[in-house]
């Protein structure tokens, strides 16, 4: 079996192939700087024990993380756990993935990974929409080149820089947004930002659209999605999975 690990700055998602390649197990942990490699690896153990699954049968691991030193006390838990060493997405490992950006390296590898999957499980032209704690929108042509695309602010982002930057708004979470038009102080904040980044996320879509031709696809991911996701006037495709289906087809090419 093949463990993925996709450690981004919220939150790390780890999952495990079987060998006909399905996702067989899926554990969402908070991303945390401080965790030491034996708690990772009582983590690990605890949640595969839970799901039925022994540690021997894991073979080989992958991570994507954007979180250096996440990656390296992982990587220390997985060794310790499995015996193996995981490749890491970066420079150097095959993706296949053809990254026209002007300096290919800077390439997150969480937008690499979400490139290689959209290339391999969907129709291209592709609109790649990840919402967690950055709001990113990416591009991949016909040709299933990664043409970039755009970050900005996250939902969690959002509202604690409403907070922090006023006197009077307070720290609120997300929620359901009954009415556009907010009638208090905590439904207008919603509002703006649910119903504010839906709009952004059509908006982008629009104008990815106009510079590289209609597409065929538009595919979210990231913990923030389904909150998003039904404020959206357009047509997208939601894929909790994406990141670690794009790790799957890295490994292989890199046995």
């Amino acid at each position: 079996m093949l463990m993925t690990i996709d450690v981004g700055n919220t939150n790390t998602v780890i999952g495990v192939f079987d060998k006909s390649e399905t996702l067989v197990f899926v554990m969402r942990i908070q991303t945390n700087a401080a965790r030491m490699a034996d708690e990772y690896s009582v983590l690990l153990t605890e949640h595969l024990r839970l799901d039925g699954l022994d540690v021997k049968e894991i073979h080989s691991a992958i991570i994507s993380s954007v979180v250096p030193p996440v990656t390296e006390q992982i990587r220390t838990s997985v060794r310790k756990l499995f015996g193996i060493d995981c490749k890491v997405v970066g420079p150097g490992v095959k993706t296949g993935l053809n990254i026209r950006i002007d300096d290919p390296a800077t390439l997150g590898a969480d937008m690499c990974c979400a490139g290689v999957a959209v290339k391999t499980y969907y129709e291209l032209p592709c609109i790649i929409i990840d919402l967690g704690t950055a709001s990113k929108v990416l591009a991949v042509n016909e040709k299933g080149d990664f043409l970039g695309g755009i970050i900005s602010v996250g939902v969690e982002m959002a509202f604690s820089a409403l907070s922090s930057g006023t006197a009077a708004l307070p720290l609120i979470s997300g929620g359901e947004v009954s009415h556009t038009i907010g009638t208090n102080t905590v439904d207008c904040m919603r509002s703006g930002v649910i119903v504010g980044m839906a709009a952004m996320v059509d908006g982008f879509i629009e104008r990815f659209e106009k510079e590289m031709g209609k597409v065929r696809s538009v595919v979210a991911t990231g913990g923030y999605s389904p909150l998003i996701m039904p404020y959206c006037k357009s047509d997208v495709i939601y894929d909790s999975d994406l990141l670690l289906k794009g790790m799957l087809e890295i490994y292989k090419k890199n046995k």
